[in-house]
């Protein structure tokens, strides 16, 4: 049985060569922010899987989503899924602040990354992820 595009696209080995696809084609700063993030990424979540949505967004998942890595002409953005409910002590997000659910880290160019703040939030956003929610009971 010959395999759909979107399950093809979505195979973690498939998805990482779409990402290294992608970090090529870019080959400038925002090829090499992508790539940096997402060596900080797989460090932080050694078990995280790799994804390719929407038609060409890079997502990094484990137990859900934990955060995706576009690029824009001026920067690199890191929408984590689940930001809003995750402890930023550091200030990392900076775009997305109104949402109820999302927050995002904008980089530009020449921007230096906290290596270990980004992967504390995406360690927190995986535990996040695990943490099973109870069932609602049906009232009758």
């Amino acid at each position: 049985m010959k395999k759909s595009p979107a399950t093809s696209e979505n195979s973690d080995t498939d998805a990482a060569r779409l990402i290294d696809a992608r970090i090529a084609d870019l080959g400038d700063w925002r090829g090499e922010t992508l790539a940096r993030v997402r060596f900080l990424v797989h460090q932080a979540v050694p078990e995280v899987v790799e994804e390719w949505k929407w038609r060409g967004t890079p997502v990094w998942s484990c137990a859900g989503m934990i955060c995706t890595g576009e690029t824009y002409k001026t920067y690199v953005k890191l929408t984590f899924a689940k930001g809003a409910s995750l402890d930023d002590p550091k200030g990392l997000f900076n775009s997305s602040l109104e949402g109820n659910t999302r927050r995002a880290i904008d980089i530009h160019e020449g921007a230096q990354i906290d290596e270990a703040a980004l992967k504390a939030l995406v360690t927190a956003a995986a535990a996040l992820n695990a943490v099973k929610k109870p069932a609602r009971s049906k009232k009758a």
